[in-house]
């Protein structure tokens, strides 16, 4: 019985709601700004190898959310439709800074600027998503809704690509 219900929790748990997951991946990404900001001047091997890791974090994240999380959205809570059209304008942004940034050697002299620029831009996206329309889509999708979205988003991130020019809104 004790197995049963270890089990029974170990698959309660993997279910996560879309908006939990994420944010669970900005606090990821958080993390990988505070490890650049952290790095040397001179650290120019390290703040590349934590470059790879945001574009590739953030181009994920960005297509699960227009494939999968923003259309769910608007049609669950349609008064969000404005956050959802201004969060699509600031990936394509963020996309190019991202396809810039794959290509840029870290000791060039606009990496680090262009790296201060993502990260601010980001959080400023990141702080619109949870506190201003987050709330609103978690009222109007309610649980059972948002556990199906983390499902799909959680699969889809297995079949995202990755590069950045190739995200939707990348193209617009």
């Amino acid at each position: 019985m004790a197995g049963c219900a270890a089990r029974y929790g170990e698959a309660w748990e993997a279910l996560v709601d879309g908006i939990v997951l994420l944010k669970e991946d900005h606090k990821t990404v958080e993390k990988l700004f505070k490890q650049f900001e952290k790095a040397g001047d001179d650290a120019y091997a390290e703040k590349r190898k934590i470059a790879d890791k945001v574009i590739d974090e953030l181009t994920t994240h960005t297509w699960i959310e227009e494939k999968i999380f923003y259309p769910a959205a608007r049609e669950a809570a349609p008064d969000t439709k404005d956050h959802v059209l201004e969060s699509i304008e600031e990936h394509h942004a963020v996309l190019w800074m991202l396809s810039e940034l794959k290509d840029l050697d870290a000791a060039d002299e606009r990496f680090d600027a262009k790296m201060s620029v993502l990260m601010e831009d980001v959080r400023h996206h990141v702080g619109e998503e949870e506190k201003e329309w987050f709330p609103d889509v978690r009222k109007a999708m309610g649980r059972t809704r948002l556990t199906e979205l983390g499902e799909q988003m959680e699969a889809a991130k297995k079949r995202a690509p990755g590069e950045p020019l190739a995200v939707p809104s990348a193209k617009h």
